[in-house]
């Protein structure tokens, strides 16, 4: 039975409300198939309750999982029984999509038994993402009580991130704020862009650490999640992240025109930090990965390369 409420609320809403465990979207996907009902008799997920009715949910049985866990290199930057904090190498998808159906972080986790696949074809414990080819902390939730409140997290901005990225050419300012909205490119469909016809509030806060002849090592912090954020404000900044072929300023231009960083291999942009409440325990974790081996490589290269122009 619903009880009274102050205000009339969605059906969805209130079943993720109600201590069900269930995200947002899982919950559509029960009132769409009809497995939720409302005084005996199907609704859409965005009926008014205004309390009395009656609920039925019949909770569907878990698919089986289609995964086959394989033993891949995997980096472990913290693990307890609620939570578990990789250090994702560049090139390696989060989880199976088109074109990434094996050798993704999900089939390693599954390999070590640090995830478990009920409830999930395809994600079990996801609860953030990282581009194929950014480094860096993911995290991951063990159990879906964890994954819940991780998600809501997440989606309240109440986790602190922290990237590196080396970027084509210098900022004037040492540190500002981003602060163009974010939305699907208008025709290309596997980009986003701040020029959408559906935009959607973003802002990244930057901070330059290093100059170099021609890139420079920034500190970002995204206060909002959107698709590709960090990478779309740089390159409408007119400062892409080196090696990022598909926002690379000018037709696709992503490397320098000369220099140590002209080979680089990928996108430059590290995952380097997460700060935030843990779930479970309410203790304050701070979630390191240190900066990779490539990225690494070049900046001493870089560091290098000044110092021997301030001795000439």
């Amino acid at each position: 039975m619903v009880p009274r409420l102050d205000v009339p609320t969605r059906l969805d809403v209130f079943l993720v409300a109600s201590g069900t465990t269930l995200t947002r979207s899982q919950a559509k996907n029960w009132i769409d198939a009809g497995h939720v009902r409302v005084n005996g008799l199907a609704r859409k997920a965005g009926f008014l309750l205004i309390g009395g009715e009656s609920l039925e949910i019949a909770r569907p049985a878990p698919k089986p999982s289609v995964l086959e866990p394989e033993d891949l290199p995997l980096r472990v930057l913290y693990q307890d029984e609620h939570v578990i904090a990789i250090d994702k190498p560049a090139g390696m998808v989060v989880h199976p999509a088109p074109g990434a159906w094996q050798g993704t972080v999900v089939h390693a986790l599954l390999h070590r038994g640090l995830v478990s696949s009920e409830g999930s074809t395809e994600r079990p414990g996801i609860v953030h993402r990282l581009d194929k080819e950014t480094s860096g902390v993911l995290l991951v939730a063990r159990h879906e009580r964890a994954q819940l409140a991780l998600s809501r997290a997440f989606g309240d901005r109440r986790i602190h991130k922290t990237y590196l990225a080396l970027v084509l050419g210098a900022p004037r300012g040492a540190a500002g704020s981003l602060e163009w909205p974010i939305g699907r490119h208008p025709h290309e469909r596997q980009r986003m862009s701040i020029r959408s016809r559906s935009p959607r509030e973003a802002r990244t806060r930057y901070a330059v650490l290093e100059r170099f002849h021609d890139l420079s090592l920034l500190r970002l912090e995204p206060e909002t999640g959107r698709t590709h954020q960090i990478r779309v404000h740089l390159s409408a900044m007119g400062h892409p992240v080196l090696g990022d072929a598909l926002y690379g300023a000018r037709k696709g231009r992503a490397l320098p025109a000369r220099g140590p960083g002209r080979a680089f291999a990928r996108h430059a942009l590290h995952a380097a930090e997460l700060e935030l409440t843990h779930p479970i325990t309410g203790e304050t974790l701070r979630l390191v990965a240190p900066i990779p081996d490539d990225m690494n490589g070049l900046l001493r290269e870089l560091r290098r390369g000044e110092r021997s122009e301030k001795q000439s």
